[in-house]
């Protein structure tokens, strides 16, 4: 998110209560609160950076918790120092840069996956058919990350770098696959 000097981001603050039994519902708000990429700040108390894409996660949340007889108030907030403000920013692209981490890992997995089957000379359309698949979740879960990641974590950069590489992998993989399969 770029902004100037004088901008403040404005956050929405999440009080969610929902009652502990059954817990399904409780184990659904939290898990949609985890999806939609919100901050926990305390106990039922969570934090989203006050923009459009984080708007159906939010009622979505709402919705949830109301159905389990539980109630969500939703407050808009800035940070009331600079120092808070950035802190509040800095927490949550903490939370980013693990998801980066993660996808990363995964991506490193989908290169060693390719590796595999290109030393085992497994040319098969089962195996390119599994591993366009594996990109595709790939791709998807990087778009994820990118729509939350709104302040822009340092390893954003190198995810979509990666990401590329693991499609230029697959690219000749799919090309290794099908001369083997032309070869007969």
């Amino acid at each position: 998110m770029t902004h100037g000097d004088d901008w403040a981001p404005r956050w929405l603050i999440l009080v969610v209560r929902v009652p502990a039994e059954p817990s399904r519902h409780r184990v659904a708000v939290w898990r949609e609160l985890r999806r939609v990429g919100a901050l926990q700040i305390g106990q039922g108390v969570w934090a989203v950076p006050d923009v459009p894409v984080f708007a159906d996660g939010v009622a979505r949340v709402i919705e949830l918790a109301g159905r389990g007889a539980g109630e969500v108030v939703v407050l808009e907030a800035a940070g009331r120092r600079e120092s808070d403000a950035a802190r509040l920013e800095a927490l949550f692209t903490a939370e980013r840069s693990e998801e980066w981490a993660e996808f990363l890992a995964d991506c490193a997995e989908f290169d060693a996956e390719i590796d595999k089957e290109i030393a085992k000379g497994k040319f098969t359309v089962a195996e390119l058919e599994e591993e366009e698949q594996s990109l595709e979740r790939l791709r998807r879960w990087h778009r994820d990350i990118m729509a939350r990641d709104v302040f822009v974590a340092p390893a954003a950069a190198d995810a979509e770098q990666q990401l590329k590489s693991c499609a230029d992998r697959l690219a000749d993989y799919t090309e290794r696959v099908f001369a083997a399969l032309h070869q007969m």
